[in-house]
């Protein structure tokens, strides 16, 4: 009998091997296609993002202010002390 238990014994060793690989390899598949799908999706982000700094950049020279600094630029300054207050 104990050379029928070893055997089941490596029979299910195998088995229980074979099902990790398996489920391993799936999990694999469904990282590498979510990791696609969010590379894809920051890419396509970043194109709108230029494509909406572009639009910016015409429209600000449509209007004649080239040579103006950045609305984002020039509303964080006000901000800066009051941060710095609020920190200290």
């Amino acid at each position: 009998m104990d050379g029928q238990d070893s055997g089941d014994t490596k029979q299910s060793t195998a088995d229980m091997t074979q099902f990790v690989q398996t489920l391993l390899q799936q999990m694999q598949n469904r990282f590498q296609t979510m990791s696609d799908s969010i590379v894809q999706k920051i890419d396509e982000m970043g194109d709108r993002i230029n494509e909406l700094e572009q639009s910016i950049n015409d429209l600000r020279t449509e209007m004649g202010v080239e040579g103006s600094p950045s609305p984002l630029s020039t509303s964080k300054k006000p901000d800066e002390p009051k941060t710095e207050e609020g920190s200290a």
